[in-house]
């Protein structure tokens, strides 16, 4: 589904990291939308007085369980005067309530009283409940998604999105790889601290591919930015130079590699979003470049 304003003006970019009251209010009332049609019986069911199997979902249990898996929420989540989870939380929420939703589909009809015994389609109310989470996420800019697995990710800068996405490092070094794939797997994370662990990946990554092919670190560089530039081109290469230095510099002196308390923090997604855009930029240059010399 889309809406007028979409079709019109297109979709609002999606760089906003702040879940506020509306968008908690939206996927509120789409979990309580699926407490009471008994969607959530696929794994908490009210079962029938007869015995005769799940006729809906049992409450209680249903947020009892979600308040012991997610000891920070309020005592009555469900309810309108609720404070309203820290971002992390209410993401957690969310999937939480994706591995318990199944869409349920009514069976026989138990006249006495009165209901309907339930069945449930796992995939099919999973799927309904990532369309109806995601829909909120983009039509307010947010920088998450649920994605087909039940995980919330936070989705890449547009510059990057379509490389990560697609991109499988293949480098002819496995730690190379194990890093640089690392660094991609926390860059994608919701969470602030995990995403300043990628940095660190990554930056190990590039000291790491500074000797590619067993040259000291000097050579090594030098020999991959040579490649980079190609021999015409003495202006691009002394950029490299330059960009070369100031990113390894760069690692040192911010809290990414070293934690000594004279290195500067990084505290806001923005920074780590630049960071990360820019030395895997120098990155994935060098390894296309290095990929004649493998």
């Amino acid at each position: 589904m889309s809406y007028f304003s979409d079709r019109e003006a297109g979709a609002l970019p999606r760089d906003r990291d702040t879940i506020n009251q509306a968008v908690w209010d939206g996927i509120r009332a789409i979990i309580r939308s699926r407490v009471e049609d008994g969607s959530f019986g696929a794994r908490f069911p009210a079962m029938c007085p007869d015995g005769r199997g799940p006729i809906g979902t049992d409450e209680t249990a249903f947020w009892q369980v979600m308040r012991s898996e997610i000891p920070n929420l309020d005592e009555k989540p469900w309810h309108p005067s609720a404070a309203m989870p820290s971002m992390l939380d209410g993401l957690d929420v969310i999937e939480f309530c994706w591995q318990a939703v199944g869409k349920p589909v009514e069976g026989s009809y138990h006249s006495y009283f009165g209901h309907h015994h339930l069945n449930f389609e796992v995939e099919g109310g999973r799927a309904e409940f990532r369309d109806s989470v995601n829909r909120i996420f983009r039509r307010n800019g947010l920088v998450f998604e649920l994605s087909e697995g039940g995980e919330i990710v936070r989705l890449a800068p547009l510059a990057l999105a379509d490389t990560l996405s697609r991109i499988a490092f293949r480098t002819g070094d496995s730690e190379l790889d194990r890093l640089l794939d690392k660094s991609r797997r926390k860059f994608l994370d919701p969470d602030l601290d995990i995403r300043r662990e990628s940095l660190e990946a990554l930056w190990d990554a590039w000291e790491r591919l500074k000797t590619l092919g067993g040259s000291a670190k000097k050579a090594g560089i030098s020999s991959l930015l040579n490649s980079v530039s190609g021999p015409d081109s003495p202006r691009l290469r002394a950029a490299l130079e330059q960009d070369a230095v100031a990113l390894t510099e760069l690692g040192n002196q911010l809290r990414i590699r070293h934690s000594e308390t004279d290195r500067e923090a990084i505290t806001s997604h923005s920074q780590v979003d630049y960071l990360y855009h820019r030395l895997f930029a120098l990155v994935q240059a060098t390894l296309r470049a290095a990929e004649p010399l493998r």
